[in-house]
């Protein structure tokens, strides 16, 4: 594998998840209804922290392939719990529809990414 590609392609992809972060800090109170379990802000908390946390993981190649796997998961957790009721649930209005199914299709590629970066860090080693 090409080593600047791969740095590259991890540097372009620790770019989302430190903003989605750093923006669950400065919008939790504005994020916690979204929260399908009880806790809301707390959780919201929480999970910018494993974001940012998975940014530096990605950026600074330790522990990587644990972060990757963490962050499948939690894309994941966002794509069935979150974006996918939004969207099911949308009715008629078409642009909240279309905004859930954008969002859940971007978390989905988003955990795919996270697993190819998971399989790619474990065959480095």
């Amino acid at each position: 594998m090409n080593a600047s590609l791969f740095l590259v392609g991890r540097i372009l992809f620790s770019i989302p998840f430190l903003m989605f972060g750093v923006n669950h800090f400065r919008y939790a109170d504005a994020m916690a209804g979204m929260v399908p379990i009880p806790g809301g802000a707390l959780w919201v908390y929480v999970t910018g922290l494993a974001q940012v946390l998975a940014a530096i993981a990605f950026l600074s190649g330790k522990q990587m392939r644990l972060a990757a796997l963490l962050t499948a998961v939690l894309m994941l957790i966002y794509a069935l719990s979150i974006h996918l009721p939004g969207f099911l649930g949308a009715g008629d209005d078409m642009a909240a529809g279309m905004n859930a199914m954008s969002s859940m299709l971007k978390d989905l590629g988003l955990a795919g990414g996270a697993l190819i970066l998971a399989h790619a860090s474990e065959s480095k080693k």
